[in-house]
């Protein structure tokens, strides 16, 4: 009996959901695609500091390295405590490797800063402390999900605008939508661009020479932001 029942159930909701999607293809509708898209500069910049002593001319310890780095970044105006991060904390003062009779420690840090001058000025006050081993980690817009829904509201909007202009000609209109699917689409950009192609790279000291440098021409490529959407509307004469 109880078999039954579950049965009996289990064919009701199957009855259901069949009515249910043969009525959603048997109406009539139109499916429209649509796409928008915007630029947006990169406000969150991670660079990655890597010190070794032996690095240095005079193989200055790590530590020594570590206070002048702390303090090059303050003068800089960069808040240590909020953007300066040691990677792996723990595997710091157990990981090293020995050169002879010498114990050659390696400290990894990630530097975030917010436009692309900053980095420039970083970038060279690590040169003068003999901190080379710098590169660009990644860039990232920190309103990154308001703006995604923002573009994908315009995406829907834009997909009935395209309906309402296709049924005009036959005399039709569009109503509900019935269907939507939002598609995917990740964020693209180059890093940098211009004269700032060349401040990124590992031990850049020829660019870093001069102590006359201007960065107010630094910056990052924007980066392209999209929203996809397929939206079924019904069709109404």
């Amino acid at each position: 009996m109880k078999n039954l029942a579950l049965f009996s159930i289990f064919t009701i909701l199957s009855f259901l959901s069949f009515g249910q999607s043969k009525n959603f293809i048997d109406q009539p509708f139109i499916e429209t695609k649509a796409t928008v898209d915007t630029l947006v500069t990169p406000d969150e910049i991670y660079l990655a500091i890597s010190i070794r002593g032996e690095d240095t001319k005079g193989k200055v310890p790590v530590e020594s390295l570590e206070t002048k780095m702390v303090k090059a970044l303050k003068q800089l105006g960069i808040n240590i405590e909020e953007d300066l991060t040691l990677n792996d904390l723990a595997s710091n003062f157990k990981k090293y490797f020995m050169k002879g009779q010498d114990i050659h420690k390696t400290k990894n840090y990630t530097l975030k800063v917010h436009d692309a001058v900053t980095a420039g000025e970083v970038i060279l006050a690590m040169q003068k402390i003999e901190v080379s081993n710098i590169r660009l980690d990644r860039t990232e817009y920190s309103k990154m999900e308001t703006l995604k829904l923002g573009l994908k509201s315009k995406a829907i909007a834009k997909a009935k605008r395209q309906a309402i202009f296709l049924v005009q000609p036959i005399g039709q209109k569009i109503g509900s939508a019935i269907h939507i699917i939002d598609v995917p689409n990740n964020p693209t950009g180059r890093l940098l661009r211009g004269r700032s192609e060349g401040i990124m790279l590992k031990e850049a000291s020829s660019f870093m020479e001069s102590d006359k440098i201007e960065f107010k021409n630094i910056e990052f490529n924007k980066i392209k932001v999209e929203s996809s959407v397929s939206v079924k509307f019904k069709l109404t004469d």
